[in-house]
């Protein structure tokens, strides 16, 4: 038997704004926001609806879980990868993916799966290979203090 689709606004809403926080990089303030934008979008008819929805999302009650890593902490960090603890996905550096796929600064994700300062967040590999990089070119070795220019201080 096949599932029936909402077809109201309201059901709708509520069916989108589910979906969304059963995300684990959602925050109840997120999803109280997409209410009202949805809200705003169906019209001012469903106030009361979405009024209690987001009554319902921002109520204090048991906080939620630390999500759980995709893979375990220990096997994270191989030589060559990083592993996204979100999703389990393998990078040279973890920034830029975990600002546009969850959302979340390193502070934050740090923060999230309870990760040490000097957790690396980026490939050991590709550190080690940038920084043989900066010193072969000599970067670093002006100290501007002695009053000498470097050619980049043009």
């Amino acid at each position: 038997m096949p599932k029936e689709r909402p077809t109201d606004a309201a059901s709708i809403i509520a069916t989108v704004a589910a979906a969304y926080a059963s995300r684990q990089d959602v925050t109840a303030d997120q999803v109280v926001d997409l209410v009202a934008k949805l809200s705003a979008q169906f019209g001012d008819d469903l106030h009361d609806a979405t009024a209690s929805l987001a009554a319902d999302a921002t109520a204090p009650g048991p906080s939620p879980a630390r999500p759980q890593p995709a893979i375990p902490v220990k096997e994270a960090v191989t030589e060559d990868k990083v592993y996204c603890l979100c999703c389990g996905r393998g990078f040279k550096m973890l920034k830029r993916h975990l600002g546009s796929e969850h959302g979340l600064s390193e502070d934050e994700y740090r923060a999230l799966f309870n990760l040490p300062a000097d957790m690396p967040l980026v490939a050991p590999s590709y550190s080690a290979r940038k920084a043989a990089y900066a010193k072969k070119v000599g970067l670093g070795k002006h100290s501007r203090e002695d009053g000498d220019k470097s050619p980049h201080d043009a």
